[in-house]
């Protein structure tokens, strides 16, 4: 964390808020770029990457706490591929951050995240992406994609008593796509933000997106250095009504 004081004239030397951080997943041959979910998967090299929000009394500014809370994704290890939503925050301008929190259901494999706090500083969400099927070496197996939107409550300065607001339905990430087709593509479509009554959040969604088996052996032969392995074309290969990348972005409120 950096900060000015003077409106951007000037800025302090960085300091650590959170750590270690690990890139989560694992490199995959596909597409050089780590995934979580598996072989030829969504990449997550973007998954670390923090979110913030501020109590800032908006739109007013007035009852303002200036609380600070930001959630990412981190594994234990470089190179683990079960990584944990982390939640922390800072009541005093963030010269003193609290240790992480890891607020995911258990089972839930983090993807990507994003918190908002409301502007009196009295309520956080959490919005996350995760995996709910462990990493898979084959492209032949689902990959359960779902998205969560938590709620905590801020006490004397820290944020607990979680729990969850909406659990959306889960879908098969595999149905999900590159415009290449060599991988699936999931962005960092997560975000939230907060009222004094109410929360909203989004987040990536494969619900409605159907697996393709054509696509799913282009994928692996891939990895497997299987040649010829020309890459098929999803409206004949994956049947004239397949919903096969059509992943969409799901949204929720918990507005009265």
């Amino acid at each position: 964390m950096s900060v000015s004081r003077n409106g951007g004239g000037t800025w302090s030397a960085q300091t650590p808020v959170a750590g270690p951080v690990h890139q989560p997943g694992i490199l995959d041959p596909a597409q050089g770029r780590p995934t979580i979910d598996g072989i030829a998967g969504a990449r997550s090299d973007l998954a670390p990457a923090p979110s913030v929000d501020i109590a800032n009394g908006a739109p007013t500014g007035n009852g303002a706490t200036n609380h600070m809370v930001m959630s990412f994704v981190s594994s234990q290890a470089a190179g683990d591929e079960n990584p944990h939503v982390d939640f922390t925050e800072s009541s005093d301008h963030g010269v003193s951050w609290t240790t992480p929190q890891q607020i995911e259901t258990p089972g839930d494999r983090g993807f990507y995240t994003a918190p908002a706090i409301s502007p009196d500083g009295s309520t956080v969400y959490v919005v996350y992406n995760a995996f709910t099927t462990p990493y898979q070496t084959n492209t032949s197996s689902p990959r359960e994609l779902v998205g969560v939107v938590k709620k905590g409550t801020v006490s004397s300065g820290v944020t607990g008593s979680w729990s969850t607001l909406n659990r959306g339905a889960s879908g098969d990430a595999r149905g999900s796509a590159a415009n290449s087709l060599t991988a699936e593509f999931l962005g960092d479509y997560v975000y939230a933000a907060a009222t004094n009554t109410f929360g909203v959040a989004v987040w990536n969604d494969t619900r409605n997106a159907r697996d393709c088996p054509a696509v799913d052996t282009y994928r692996e032969n891939l990895v497997q250095g299987i040649t010829p392995n020309p890459a098929p074309n999803p409206p004949t290969s994956c049947g004239a009504t397949s919903t096969f990348g059509n992943s969409d972005i799901y949204s929720f409120s918990s507005a009265p």
